[in-house]
């Protein structure tokens, strides 16, 4: 499948639910955005969106005949997600996999994303068919998982991250979210969930470890509120420019052919 005007496709996984997978894809969009990219968003979480929550977006889509009209932040960046196409926040997406996976293609092939230097994809959750099917279809140049300090968290992902490898999917980096909270009162930072073993992981993997994300309640607020991209810390700011580095040295590694 052809990629088009979009210059880098990037998934974004996390293995397991409830770890911050779509708000690290919010931030990494809106960090990408501010140092000068072209970013979009495909919310490939067709049963469990929550990326226009986030940034306060709403449908319908429009299609006029030559291509799906994405819906736009305020500041430019292009999201199509399924929650664009319910009349009610509340309704259910019950659809069957072969129609998930075909909604998803459609969102990549059949939307005018215009001219982008990334592309991020929110994955859904798990090894299921749905993943797979991204994996296949959508011309994916490398993958970033997402994961809290627990043990639980670190074992799921490494079975989504050797899903990735075992289809040949690069692996850009870890982001360990919920990482830390720093005290309001005396600036002590305090591990809310134990010492966190993703750095541990990546040296495992052999991958970057990009960072991590702290619990702040400004976070939440912003997202209840739509406006996530305004949550911004020197935090997440290093999670994009090592996101970066992490896909030159990618770029740099892969065999030339003449």
């Amino acid at each position: 499948m052809d990629k088009g005007q979009i210059a880098h496709v990037l998934a974004i996984g996390s293995g397991k639910g409830g770890v911050g997978k779509s708000s690290t894809t919010v931030l990494l969009a809106s960090e990408l955005q501010r140092s000068g990219k072209r970013v979009g968003i495909l919310d490939a979480d067709i049963t469990g969106p929550s990326i226009p929550k986030m940034l306060g977006l709403s449908g319908p889509l429009v299609d006029r005949g030559e291509g799906i009209e994405p819906a736009t932040t305020g500041s430019g960046i292009p999201v199509v997600s399924s929650q664009f196409m319910v009349e009610d926040e509340k309704t259910p997406v019950i659809w069957r996999g072969p129609l998930v996976t075909r909604l998803i293609i459609q969102f990549f092939s059949g939307v005018n994303w215009g001219k982008l230097d990334y592309l991020l994809i929110d994955m859904p959750p798990g090894t299921s068919d749905v993943p797979l099917t991204v994996f296949q279809t959508i011309p994916i140049d490398g993958m970033v998982f997402v994961l809290t300090p627990q043990d639980l968290a670190a074992l799921i992902v490494k079975k989504a991250m050797n899903m990735a490898r075992d289809l040949h999917v690069p692996l850009l980096g870890l982001v360990e979210n919920m990482g830390f909270l720093v005290c309001p009162h005396c600036g002590e930072r305090i591990e809310l969930f134990g010492r966190g073993r993703v750095e541990t992981i990546a040296t495992e993997y052999g991958v970057p470890f990009l960072g991590r994300v702290p619990v702040d309640p400004k976070m939440s607020d912003l997202a209840d509120a739509g406006n996530l991209p305004a949550f911004h810390t020197p935090e997440t700011e290093s999670l994009a420019a090592r996101l970066e580095e992490s896909i030159a040295a990618q770029a740099r590694a892969r065999p030339t052919t003449l």
